[in-house]
């Protein structure tokens, strides 16, 4: 006769299965949705950040060429009561950065970004064709 093992544990291993695999992507709660359209004249990148403001957001191109977005917030409830002490407590911490290499055809001066509506919108316009024959440079042999 063989011993059986009697469990219950057999549910968390049917959730894990069913949802931690593969085929199935995950995604992450933390990180904002970010959108990438190219038109002829510039790139626009979206950013999805409700609840966000344009002082939580820092934007900046680093001396690899690469544009960093990065957002951080900090937000405490405080009630202040001498009479009482806190049994619950409630604050969140929020930061995410992420980089991205800017092609060699755009105009870092000219960047721009706006926030509407809990959407971070960053302009990055394109050299003209007449810019791009101007920003190559020959390069004479002596």
């Amino acid at each position: 006769m063989m011993p059986v093992r009697r469990s219950q544990n057999w549910l968390p291993d049917v959730f894990n299965d069913l949802f931690d695999n593969n085929w199935m992507v995950k995604s992450s709660a933390t990180a904002p949705a970010i959108n990438v359209i190219e038109t002829e004249s510039e790139y626009k990148v979206e950013v999805a950040a409700p609840g966000m403001t344009k002082e939580d957001f820092n934007i900046r191109i680093d001396e690899d060429n690469q544009l960093i977005v990065s957002m951080e917030k900090k937000q405490e409830n405080k009630e202040e009561n001498k009479e009482s002490r806190y049994l619950r407590r409630e604050f969140s911490y929020t930061k995410f950065q992420q980089t991205m290499y800017l092609p060699d055809n755009v105009v870092k001066d000219k960047i721009g970004a706006a926030m509407d509506n809990g959407v971070l919108t960053i302009n990055i316009p394109k050299r003209t064709p007449e810019e791009e024959k101007k920003a190559q440079r020959v390069i004479e042999i002596k």
